[in-house]
């Protein structure tokens, strides 16, 4: 017991070094000064950085990733991007019928993201879709366990009408 407290009071004692020594960075010199950095003193890299956190803000997400070509290119994907393909256009759980029919009642198109859908529902779904009664389409959950958990809730406070069952 004596070695948690000793950590959690030294935490807190990091804790409380790096507010009282953080600079809040608010120029664009100095947001390209911390890119290069970042960049291993790439000023070129650092010049793109710079780029996309003025199209996207200070809450805004970047990922790099390597690319196909030897040029450096931005894309910038508004709202969320999942990477992960189709399921299938007719996916659908017991789970979530009531956002089916409700879907269907009001002539609104439906997107589901989940881990797996299968059996009876999918079937419900398939006929639905087939019979025109429902646009529906259904992908696969990004991500696992507590990660996959916070993407879809992220995506219900960026939707502000998704269920997260």
């Amino acid at each position: 017991m004596d070695l948690h407290c000793s950590a959690q009071a030294a935490i807190q004692k990091v804790v409380q070094f790096l507010e009282a020594n953080t600079k809040t960075i608010t120029t664009t010199t100095e947001i390209a000064q911390v890119a290069t950095i970042s960049a291993n003193g790439d000023e070129h890299i650092g010049g793109l950085i710079v780029q996309v956190m003025e199209r996207v803000g200070k809450e805004g997400v970047i990922t790099i990733k390597e690319g196909r070509t030897t040029e450096d290119e931005i894309e910038v994907t508004e709202g969320m991007h999942i990477d992960r393909g189709y399921i299938s256009p007719y996916f659908i759980t017991d789970d979530i019928l009531p956002s089916l029919e409700t879907a269907a009642s009001a002539l609104r198109p439906l997107v589901i993201i989940a881990e797996d859908l299968d059996g009876e529902a999918l079937t419900a779904c398939i006929l639905n879709k087939l019979h025109g009664q429902l646009q529906v389409v259904a992908v696969k959950a990004p991500g696992f366990g507590d990660n996959c958990k916070s993407i879809l809730g992220d995506l219900a406070i960026l939707t502000t009408h998704l269920s997260v069952i």
